[in-house]
């Protein structure tokens, strides 16, 4: 009985978290849909739903980056506390390799 039990609501938090960011994927390009849909009707105009989609599509990007920049906020706090992580180099470097 000394064993501690791991916490079992962590990786269900995680996978909705993950599962979430598809979900919103889809919701912002919906919503950007309707709004097309909305203008089109308003304005009886057929290339007003376009607008409305880039909308929806615009959206959904900034719903990634957004995911992007916190998964790496995340990293480099890991970064600075586990030292197997500390000697990772950077993806992509500024420096030109001559």
């Amino acid at each position: 009985m000394s064993e501690e039990k791991k916490p079992r609501i962590k990786p269900i938090i995680e996978g909705v978290e993950t599962l979430s960011l598809g979900v919103s994927i889809v919701v912002a390009i919906l919503i950007g849909l309707g709004i097309g849909i909305g203008l089109q009707k308003l304005f009886d105009v057929k290339w007003v739903l376009w607008i409305g989609v880039f909308i929806g599509v615009a959206a959904a990007f900034l719903n990634i980056f957004k995911a992007y920049k916190k998964q790496m906020r995340e990293f480099e706090e890991l970064k600075k506390n586990n030292p197997r992580y500390q000697d990772q180099k950077p993806l992509y470097d500024d420096e030109d390799d001559a």
